[in-house]
């Protein structure tokens, strides 16, 4: 690890150029709001960067785990800043519009930490195959691993394609393991096991458990009252494998909608709105009628009360036009 060398900040005016260039209005807010506190906390370092970087001897052994949080997020120089987020830009925007700013903002968090997390184990695991302290010593800081995690849900997404890696075209099945060996063999300084750190997070979430864990987490969240509104808040963190605004979601089962549907009609079923609350009326007075039934817990995380109140019909004309 070294100190911050004093520089010109070149990488910091080709980054704020790249920006001037794009637009800011064509950035995406979420993408744009990290660009922007790794940019300030270059500037503005929360502490030296010997005690933000993450170690295994750092963080474990000394028990300074507050590390995890810092050390993606501060860069050795500009240059280096200017790198990562400049791959960043190009990432984040891509599966921002693809995920929802709500959804992309959890994955970043979720991705921060548990990158720094596979770094230790993986810096712990070859310190007892090794014998060899150092690995336990190796500090790392940068926006690089989750980059690299990114890359892998990116290539995820668009399968089949070709990524361009010193001029030879490489398939996205296999471009982040190509990289990580080209970065590591042309710049001996950088963290490789910090980047594989990066991919085994990438498919965790793309091809592992890490996903349905994430949803099933937001599910308790949104259940406990924190946010009522659950399809909104899917909507706006979009379905792995779908992306599409007009999806729908029902307890764990996503439905994309039909390429030639009326996505109107598919909610209302053509009805008015007088014509729906009638038809609520009725149904919810019908339903009072019958004996033995007991209908399953309503969607959305809310208990509503027996009786026939405007929150009930609203309810039933929700769940109604909603399957």
């Amino acid at each position: 690890m070294y100190r911050r060398q004093r520089s010109s900040h070149l990488g910091l005016l080709m980054l704020a150029s790249q920006l001037f260039q794009i637009g800011l209005d064509n950035i995406p807010p979420v993408t744009l709001a990290i660009l922007g506190l790794n940019v300030y906390l270059f500037l503005f370092p929360a502490a030296p960067l010997l005690k933000t970087c993450v170690s295994v001897q750092q963080a474990y052994w000394f028990s300074d785990w507050r590390r995890l949080l810092l050390s993606p997020f501060h860069h050795v120089d500009d240059w280096h800043l200017y790198f990562n987020m400049a791959s960043f830009l190009w990432k984040g925007t891509k599966l921002e519009r693809r995920l929802g700013g709500a959804w992309f903002l959890y994955l970043l968090s979720v991705f921060s930490l548990l990158t720094g997390l596979v770094y230790l184990l993986l810096e712990a695991l070859l310190t007892e195959l090794t014998d060899d302290q150092s690995y336990s010593m190796a500090c790392a800081v940068g926006f690089s691993g989750v980059l690299f995690a990114l890359k892998v849900l990116n290539n995820h997404y668009h399968p089949g394609g070709a990524t361009y890696l010193m001029g030879l075209p490489v398939s996205n099945r296999y471009a982040s393991w190509v990289e990580l060996v080209l970065i590591h063999i042309t710049s001996p300084g950088t963290s490789f096991f910090g980047h594989l750190a990066g991919i085994l997070v990438g498919l965790l979430y793309s091809s592992g458990p890490l996903k349905t864990i994430m949803k099933r987490c937001a599910d308790l969240v949104t259940s406990n009252g924190y946010n009522s509104h659950r399809s909104a808040y899917y909507s706006s963190a979009g379905t792995s494998g779908y992306g599409g605004s007009n999806e729908r979601y029902s307890g764990n089962s996503y439905y994309p909608p039909h390429p030639n549907a009326d996505h109107t009609a598919s909610y209302t079923g053509g009805l008015t709105e007088e014509q729906q609350i009638e038809a609520a009326i009725r149904n919810s007075l019908n339903d009072r009628g019958q004996t033995g039934v007991r209908e399953g817990p309503p969607p959305y995380g809310f208990n509503v009360s027996q009786g026939t109140s405007a929150e009930e019909i609203r309810w039933r004309r929700l769940r109604r036009f909603d399957r």
